[in-house]
């Protein structure tokens, strides 16, 4: 019997291995954009292009599946509350950023329960070296099987003793063991086990890994964050890994079409043009023969599909109609931006700030933002946590710079009434005058603004 059960394991990791492709998982959704663990930041996730959604489950005082990476809920409420010490009443009253309120398994799956294409991965938070219940796992195949889950989840864990109670509970489930060392990778897991996921370091220090895997019918998911590595994210493609865990899932989707030889794929969102003037349309983004027909600055779109030509991105905006994305917001809108629109930017004090020809972080120019001069903001992309400035030096982050310009009491109440997800506190309080000789007179009133900035918050 027991034979039996590993090789239906083996059959159906195998099906699973052919059939799937390359899977993106936003890890906790699309946390550089959007509060992490939120509704919002899942949406992002799926609408950017992720097949999962990683989250984080613990329990609370009660007995409640809880969401959430940390034991303490400071780092992304603010407020500190230790979720095995309380109740889900009182952890359900703290809010993210974005005005959400820490969540339940439940309430994820009540949301999710009729969008058939929303899938999650579910990480279980325990050491059972310290703590010998099973009722976190309990709870989720109880919540999985309440709400018809089983085909839109896979469960995966630093702990063995956690997957394989899972393997008894949901002898169908699939089940990932996550590694960040070699040793962990043995024969008294693996036939517990449909895959494996593993840090990007260790295929790279051992290639063969992936192969050797893949013999034993298992799928290799790798994690990192991958930002800012092309190389990385080529090197993960050709080595032909089953997915990846990326707190980037737009760039996991970019080269999941790369990998499929897919140019164009469906976005089905609305939109704004952000542009300061008239863009003329064109009916083939591979031609790219400008119409006498326009985009107006402020004018709502209807985004149905992008297509990528020449790692160029061109959003399809109407039959035979497309723009250039560089200026369609899909995640920003006017109140967003309202408080920074006609201000100014300056490099922070002796930080190289890269610069980059789109709003993307695989577009980086290799050229940084001048120190000691002053940049007018000419547009805006990204999303309220992740907002791209437009300068005539290029596109730079928000979070790398100083905002200029805030030194009456009407901007300052301005950036009050902004979202407070849209609220960056890395702005100059104070207005001095650029000095042309004393460059450390510059850096030093720098750092007293700095300094002034941060005790105002």
């Amino acid at each position: 019997m027991e034979r039996k059960r590993h090789f239906l394991l083996a059959i159906f990791s195998l099906i699973f291995l052919m059939t799937s492709g390359f899977t993106v998982v936003g890890h906790r959704g699309d946390p550089v954009k959007y509060p992490e663990e939120t509704i919002q930041s899942d949406n992002s996730a799926f609408n950017s292009g992720a097949d999962y959604v990683e989250l984080d489950l613990q329990l609370s005082k009660d007995g409640v599946l809880v969401i959430s990476h940390d034991d303490d809920l400071y780092r992304v409420t603010h407020t500190h509350a230790i979720v095995s010490q309380n109740d889900f009443s009182s952890l359900h009253q703290l809010k993210y950023d974005n005005g959400e309120h820490v969540m339940s398994l439940s309430e994820l799956f009540e949301h999710y329960k009729n969008k058939p294409n929303t899938k999650f991965v579910l990480e279980t938070k325990i050491d059972h070296s310290t703590d010998s219940s099973y009722e976190l796992e309990d709870k989720i195949a109880e919540t999985v099987k309440k709400y018809h889950m089983e085909k839109r989840v896979m469960i995966h864990s630093f702990s063995a003793a956690s997957l394989f109670h899972f393997r008894k509970m949901m002898p169908n489930a699939y089940l990932i063991l996550i590694v960040g060392s070699l040793k962990r990778i043995n024969f008294s897991i693996l036939p517990q086990v449909n895959a494996v996921n593993v840090s990007s370091d260790i295929v790279q220090d051992h290639p063969w890994l992936i192969r050797w895997l893949h013999k034993l019918n298992k799928q290799v998911f790798v994690w990192a964050e991958m930002d800012e590595s092309p190389a990385l994210w080529h090197w993960l493609i050709n080595r032909n890994v089953d997915g990846v865990v990326t707190n980037f899932p737009a760039t996991g989707f970019k080269y999941k079409l790369a990998k499929m030889g897919t140019q164009k794929y469906e976005i089905d969102r609305d939109g704004t043009y952000f542009g300061k003037n008239k863009t003329p349309i064109m009916m083939n983004p591979y031609v790219r023969i400008p119409q006498k027909k326009y985009i107006y600055p402020g004018q709502k779109l209807h985004v149905s599909y992008g297509v990528r030509v020449d790692d160029q991105l061109y959003y399809q905006v109407g039959e035979k109609t497309f723009i250039s994305a560089e200026f369609v917001n899909l995640d920003l809108t006017k109140k967003d931006i309202a408080a920074y629109e006609n201000k100014e930017i300056l490099a922070k004090p002796q930080v190289e700030v890269p610069t980059y020809s789109q709003p993307n972080n695989q577009a980086k120019t290799g050229k940084v933002l001048p120190a000691n001069k002053l940049y007018k903001i000419l547009n805006f992309n990204g999303s309220p946590k992740s907002m791209w400035l437009y300068t005539k030096a290029g596109w730079v982050k928000a979070d790398d710079v100083l905002f200029y310009g805030f030194f009456n009491s009407e901007s300052f109440s301005d950036y009050r009434n902004l979202p407070k997800i849209s609220r960056y506190n890395n702005i100059v309080l104070l207005s001095y005058k650029l000095p042309t000789s004393e460059k450390q007179t510059y850096f030093d009133n720098l750092q007293n603004t700095l300094k002034i900035t941060k005790e105002a918050f």
